[in-house]
């Protein structure tokens, strides 16, 4: 069952900014930029102004050496740590939603974090990196343990919002989660390259659950932009189930640093997730048994740096 029930109040359109930029690497100024491209989606009559991924050190790479390491564990900050509290200044003072991204400290080992602050300047969803990149430096991390859903409460109405960062988008279980959890919207700050076959994967994660999603990554050079935006609608309306086929893409950005906007009918999309046959009405849960087990069922896939099952927290 959905976490929410009816709306209160009725919002037709929603505006998206995402905040495709560059990074300088350092916490301070990406403070600085952070605030300004928040500045620039208000001017704009943005709702929500979305970051890239682990912003506030513009995603620096964890060295290997063990000093190295240390070093980066330690531009970890709290989550009322007055980098993060900048931002929620900012959303009250701009009567904005701000997705803001850091590398959060936490026991034993950080967590790469997203925080949904509201225009009031109330923090609304902090959600940790569930499927960390343990092949890679994000084994340094603590991976997150759910995916939650909030209510966000926006000029008019309300939206309920569930956040995926990076390599989550990479397994169907996350945004499928979050559209059981009653999501409308699912954000997604990101840190990788995306043209081609990654945008056409959030292609498929919106048309399978009835999710906007929107995407925004780090513009060139740092990776290759391509922010994204997918309403989620994949038929016209025609009076039944599975009509016309239409482009549920409804922007993606180049590899330039701006601030893009977006606009999402919600009504529409309301409407549309009432009629069609994605998402959860159809589904056949008792048949997935595989979906909740923690046994490595296929030897191919059977490796050693694997955190599957339980989380596994790293000192």
């Amino acid at each position: 069952m959905p976490v929410f029930g009816p709306h209160n109040g009725v919002v037709t359109d929603l505006r998206l900014a995402l905040c495709q930029s560059a990074s300088s690497g350092d916490p301070q100024a990406n403070l600085g930029k952070g605030l300004a491209v928040c500045s620039r989606a208000a001017e704009e009559g943005a709702d929500i102004a979305i970051l890239p991924e682990m912003w506030q050190i513009g995603y620096a790479r964890c060295p290997d050496d063990e000093a190295g390491r240390a070093g980066w564990q330690e531009m970890a900050i709290a989550r009322h740590d007055r980098w993060v509290s900048a931002f929620r200044k900012a959303a009250s003072d701009l009567n904005l939603a701000i997705l803001t991204t850091f590398l959060e400290r936490w026991p034993g080992s950080p967590r790469n974090t997203a925080l949904l602050i509201d225009r009031h300047g109330q923090d609304v969803l902090c959600y940790a990196k569930v499927h960390t990149c343990d092949w890679g430096m994000e084994k340094a991390l603590t991976p997150g343990e759910s995916f939650e859903v909030a209510r966000l409460d926006i000029e008019g109405g309300f939206v309920d919002v569930g956040v995926m960062i990076c390599a989550d988008r990479e397994f169907p279980e996350s945004a499928r989660e979050l559209m059981l959890g009653g999501a409308e919207l699912i954000l997604v700050p990101n840190a990788c390259p995306m043209a081609g076959e990654r945008t056409y994967q959030l292609r498929s994660r919106a048309f399978e659950n009835m999710t906007a999603i929107a995407t925004v990554n780090y513009s060139a050079p740092d990776q290759d932009g391509h922010s994204s935006v997918f309403d989620g609608m994949v038929f016209e309306e025609n009076g039944q189930p599975n009509g016309q086929p239409r482009d549920q893409l409804i922007f993606e950005a180049g590899d330039g640093e701006d601030v893009y906007f977006a606009t999402l009918n919600l009504d529409a999309l309301r409407e549309y997730r009432k009629r069609e046959t994605m998402g959860d009405a159809y589904r056949k849960p008792s048949a997935y048994r595989r979906l909740m087990s923690d046994e490595q069922s296929v030897p191919v896939f059977d490796r050693s740096d694997s955190r599957r099952g339980s989380v596994i927290t790293e000192g």
